[in-house]
């Protein structure tokens, strides 16, 4: 498994070429997401000049590596909420995703894009994850979904009781943003993938200006690249970044049924169809934070044991990753960018549940912009907890602390040594911090340091990827950045012999 390993979806249609980049437009959308697509797709329709810049591929991120859930019923996610949140916010918060699942389920159907409706049912996997799948049920029924509870799932293993939400939806990823590129571009918003944006200035009219050198202005921007690239919005310090793995199977009769379970590990399953027609089966979750497990391919590796155990003879056809975002207080953030002079908006925090969520942020973002504000985006931010903020923030912020520690350490103690096919190692050789790996085309030198905030990287084993334990930047083995906040590359270094 690399990092340039796609997933199961088909690769975007209607991305053939760049268009141009012009000097100016209305609205300047960074990220070719699910959130940064529609955002431009809902201003390009109400006549805005829109241009859309992707740092490398359309579905690069987290909405093409997801599993691509669009459901209500999000694992224990609203019970999780009501913790720390009154039903106010939390009520507005499933009125968000409620209008972003009409949203996309409208647009896909409208379009004739694929979308498969099952019901979303979230598991007891063992008796003492009851309590917290009952919980997600009394939490869903106060905020007005018409959940069910049964006491059996039909799954080939036995479970402990679950909620379910039918008519929920799945979808292809690639498919949902390939027609969203194809309308972009027909109500005349540009578009262009391998445009990477280092900064935008901070005052006057915005200006971003991108890795090559070239430079567009644009009266309004709008960043959707998972965590915010621009640091003045301090995001980056209110985000816990997640990687999560799926495997995909060849199963001649995957259950219909889109299935999370209530507790830890967390495991998901959903169906699929293969390009050629055929059925998959996708197993995923075994998540952890970026750059902070001994081995990523253990978590992978966990993946495949839990299948083999509970779907004997499933095939495995492909594997990939997704990173995700949480904030300190679980709720998402989009709107005005702080620090942006009111012409700078962002969103991220999605918690996995980016396509009701992140068209949710589309939908209150592109609102804004026209004037013509909706009121749950203003609901969650104003009735959310303070206290609860801070406190998520300041444990997020402990962690980060701890990280800088032990990176330091690491460098300070590691030192060079052979490495195998797929190994890498962070030492330091006087004053530089050295990250060495060793993949199929060679042995690479990069600096050890992330570009965003200096942190120590870690090596990725299971995506052969650089990953910072801080703030969840990652690289590739010969320095490229995969994800952000970071903007820019690894130094290349010499050999240490050469």
């Amino acid at each position: 498994m690399t990092d340039d390993n796609r997933p199961v979806w088909h690769v975007p249609a209607a991305v053939d070429g760049n268009d141009a980049l012009p000097e100016h437009c209305d609205d300047l959308v960074i990220g070719a997401g699910v959130v940064g697509l529609t955002t431009a797709l809902m201003l390009a329709e109400a006549g805005r000049n829109v241009c859309v810049l992707e740092a490398r591929y359309v579905g690069a991120g987290s909405t093409g590596h997801s599993t691509a859930k669009v459901s209500l019923l999000q694992g224990t996610r609203l019970s999780s909420l009501l913790k720390d949140h009154d039903q106010a916010t939390v009520t507005a918060y499933a009125d968000a995703n409620r209008a972003g699942f009409d949203w996309l389920t409208r647009y896909c159907e409208s379009r004739d894009v694929r979308l498969d409706r099952r019901t979303a049912a979230t598991f007891a996997a063992s008796p003492n994850q009851v309590s917290s799948a009952r919980a997600e049920y009394v939490a869903a029924k106060a905020v007005g979904l018409p959940v069910e509870w049964v006491e059996e799932l039909d799954l080939p293993f036995p479970t402990h009781g679950a909620v379910t939400l039918a008519a929920q939806a799945q979808v292809d990823p690639g498919l949902v943003l390939g027609a969203l590129a194809e309308d972009l571009r027909a109500a005349g918003g540009a578009l262009l993938e391998g445009a990477r944006v280092l900064d935008v200035s901070k005052v006057g009219t915005p200006r971003a200006r991108l890795e090559d050198g070239r430079e567009i202005s644009a009266e309004t921007v709008v960043v959707a690249t998972g965590s915010p690239i621009l640091d003045r919005s301090l995001a980056f310090a209110d985000l816990e970044p997640q990687r999560s793995y799926a495997v995909g199977y060849g199963l001649g009769n995957p259950p219909r049924l889109m299935a999370l379970s209530a507790g830890s590990p967390s495991v998901s399953l959903r169906d699929a169809a293969a390009e050629d027609g055929s059925s998959l089966l996708l197993v995923g979750g075994f998540g952890h934070g970026v750059g902070r497990t001994a081995s990523e391919r253990e978590h992978v590796d966990a993946i495949r044991t839990w299948t083999d155990q509970h779907f004997p003879g499933a095939e495995e056809v492909a594997v990939w990753s997704a990173q995700d975002y949480t904030t300190g207080n679980g709720l998402p953030r989009y709107g005005r960018m702080p620090r942006g002079g009111g012409r700078i908006r962002f969103a991220t925090g999605f918690a996995k549940w980016g396509f009701t969520n992140g068209t949710a942020a589309a939908i209150a973002i592109s609102q804004d912009i026209l004037g013509t504000p909706v009121s749950w985006m203003s609901d969650i931010a104003d009735h959310s907890s303070p206290a609860v903020s801070a406190r998520g923030r300041a444990s997020i912020n402990a962690g980060v602390a701890k990280e800088t520690v032990t990176g330091a350490a690491r460098a300070i103690t590691g030192s060079r040594k052979p490495l195998e096919p797929g190994e890498g190692s962070v030492h330091r050789e006087g004053p530089h911090v050295v990250a060495e790996s060793r993949t199929e085309a060679g042995t690479c030198r990069v600096q050890g340091l992330c570009t965003h905030l200096g942190g120590v990287l870690r090596w990725n084993d299971a995506e052969r990827s650089w990953d910072c334990p801080l703030h969840g930047s990652r690289f590739s083995a010969e320095g490229e950045v995969l994800n952000g906040p970071a903007t820019k590359p690894l130094k290349r270094l010499a050999d240490a012999d050469g």
